[in-house]
């Protein structure tokens, strides 16, 4: 762990276990995470560990409760460890990037006693978008983009959810990927929340372009309260720093009205879960507009 200094994350003890914790409705609690993907133990520092982490992963998400939760660099199994954290009752879509649906994913998972789910689609963020594991605009590796429309029970109202993972090494491909995501938000007309692992800060190009045109907006700006200081969201295993950029991200519509946001910096077991930290929001539609 990092020194302690004015600028780091003070050790957040044993107190309470949640920092937004499951909501009441018509209120959404939305969370985006990358959770980081098992590596092979014999490179694995012990905090990379996905058998120290797992445990870490399950109590957080046991305490946070969020209504949906959209996931990164998520593997295999760890999907059935995260449906299993959250509890009976929630679902998921979304699959790995790869050719045959295999390798790394960015799901989407939430409460279906609250949302019914419409439909839902996966997409590469490339000049092939219906082409899996294709790659183009400067990533090596395939990146995607899901989304899910549901029916909100309580309101009756119709929202877009959108989850991505950009890439780390070609701004010219987070670029790319922004304007496709703010053309999908545009044709559907629909309430949209967007999460991500962007890769990118606040003064990046990218975010520039999904933050253009007033299609989106950032939670975090819009929140009339915000829960903890604005950590830099790629800690790596060490006290959250404010110096670091927030990377992960939450976006809304105008449709949404933004009561709280969060950028999680809580260990469990002695640890934290993942390279990232979770970052949280609290809207809702009755809050800031009509929704369909």
């Amino acid at each position: 762990m990092a020194p302690h200094t004015p600028d780091a994350a003070p050790d957040p003890g044993p107190g309470p276990e949640c920092l937004i914790g499951q909501v009441a409705a018509p209120a959404i609690h939305v969370m985006s995470w990358n959770i980081r993907r098992p590596v092979p133990a014999v490179v694995a520092r012990p905090a990379d560990r996905w058998q120290e982490r797992a445990p870490r992963l399950l109590a957080l998400l046991a305490a946070e409760r969020p209504t949906v939760l959209g996931a990164q660099e998520v593997l295999g199994d760890q999907a059935s460890v995260v449906l299993g954290a959250l509890g009976a009752g929630y679902a998921v879509v979304g699959r790995g990037r790869g050719v045959g649906g295999g390798g790394e994913a960015s799901p989407i998972f939430y409460d279906s006693g609250r949302f019914d789910l419409l439909d839902w689609d996966q997409a590469a963020l490339s000049d092939h978008p219906t082409r899996a594991g294709s790659v183009s605009w400067g990533n090596v590796f395939p990146r995607i983009l899901v989304t899910a429309t549901f029916r909100d029970r309580e309101t009756s109202r119709t929202l877009l959810m959108v989850n991505t993972h950009l890439d780390p090494f070609s701004a010219r491909s987070r670029l790319r990927s922004a304007r496709a995501i703010v053309d999908v938000v545009s044709a559907r007309g629909l309430p949209a929340l967007v999460t991500g692992d962007l890769n990118a800060g606040p003064s990046s190009a990218a975010v520039r372009e999904l933050l253009s045109g007033g299609v989106l907006a950032d939670s975090w700006r819009r929140a009339r309260t915000r829960v903890s200081e604005e950590w830099g969201t790629y800690a790596g295993y060490r006290a959250p720093r404010r110096s670091g950029p927030r990377i992960d991200w939450i976006l809304a519509s105008s449709a949404f009205g933004v009561s709280h946001a969060a950028v999680n910096p809580r260990r469990h077991g002695g640890g934290w879960a993942s390279d990232h930290l979770p970052v949280h929001a609290v809207v809702g539609l009755d809050e800031g507009g009509a929704g369909s």
